[in-house]
């Protein structure tokens, strides 16, 4: 009778301890976005730009210069988006398109990045402030970190090429045309 009192007293302890243990993806997850990070890579946790998404989802953003915003434009994985949405690429589909045409420069490292991200990879998001990734996480930093060339290669490409006008002003050089 007193070693079970002993085993209830030592689990009673154990238990906690091991609740706080972290889960398998949690060590995948925390190396990976380390890496992002030390990258020059924000990551955030927010509701993506996804109908029927009301969870938080990590979004990897690559920021653009202050002095060259970006386009807008969102691409959405086929899976989840309506057959409706123009098609773009490799099992993507335009929910927002670019104003003007992407150049060359800025098409070649979107195309090679769709064809090769991850199918937990949902929405690939530009705005005049950065390109954001929504996905899940499924793959080690080492993978992960495949992909960084391609986003610098975008980043660099569409950096400037903002959607709205920028003309010169009494409120100062550069602000923009509503």
């Amino acid at each position: 009778m007193v070693w079970l009192v002993i085993l209830a007293a030592l689990l009673l302890v154990i238990s906690p301890v091991m609740w706080l243990r972290p889960s398998p993806r949690q060590r995948r997850i925390i190396p990976l976005r380390n890496a992002a990070a030390k990258a020059g890579v924000k990551v955030v946790l927010e509701k993506p730009p996804l109908h029927g998404i009301e969870t938080a989802m990590p979004g990897y953003r690559w920021s653009y210069p202050a002095a060259a915003p970006g386009p807008r434009f969102l691409l959405v994985r086929a899976s989840e988006a309506s057959d409706v949405l123009k098609p773009c690429i490799a099992d993507w589909r335009w929910r927002i398109e670019p104003l003007r045409p992407l150049p060359q420069a800025a098409r070649e490292p979107l195309e090679a990045l769709l064809t090769r991200l991850p199918q937990d990879a949902l929405v690939v998001e530009s705005n005049e402030f950065a390109v954001t990734l929504w996905w899940w996480e499924s793959q080690t930093a080492e993978r992960f970190l495949t992909y960084l060339e391609d986003f610098h290669q975008l980043r660099d490409a569409l950096a400037g090429r903002t959607d709205q006008r920028r003309v010169k002003s009494d409120f100062g050089e550069g602000a923009s045309r509503s």
